[in-house]
């Protein structure tokens, strides 16, 4: 009787250890599996977020390019309502000039219309 006991002592202790080990893989497997799901769904919400950057990115680019581009129609607009003339044009320019040549740079590109110049000059005299 005393090795039967013995007998279904080990057997129980076996049995024992053999489902503490498969409780034990089963739940690293779990787990496993759950860091494996947490990783992918990380990946995935970052890659939307970069996704969203990107677009809304683009989009505000857009909208300051429309809104440079009506900017430049609506002072296109203005010139042409308040009829410039020539005059005022080459003026402009020589002011423009100007403040070119005052840079730092040390190669200056001069416009073909210089010689309009002195056309321009005796305009404004025969003005005053």
């Amino acid at each position: 009787m005393k090795a039967e006991r013995e007998r279904r002592e080990a057997i129980l202790i076996a049995e024992g250890q053999k489902r503490s080990a498969i409780l034990v893989a089963e739940g690293q497997k779990e787990s496993e599996i759950l860091r494996a799901e947490a990783e992918k769904l990380a990946t995935i919400l970052r890659a939307d977020g970069q996704k969203e950057a990107t677009i809304k990115g683009a989009e505000a680019e857009s909208e300051a390019i429309v809104a440079l581009q009506r900017a430049k129609a609506e002072g296109i607009k203005a010139l042409n309502e308040a009829m410039i003339t020539k005059e005022v044009l080459t003026l402009k320019g020589m002011e423009t000039f100007e403040k070119v040549a005052d840079g730092q740079s040390t190669k200056l590109i001069i416009p073909s219309e210089i010689q309009n110049l002195v056309n321009f000059s005796s305009i404004f005299k025969e003005t005053k």
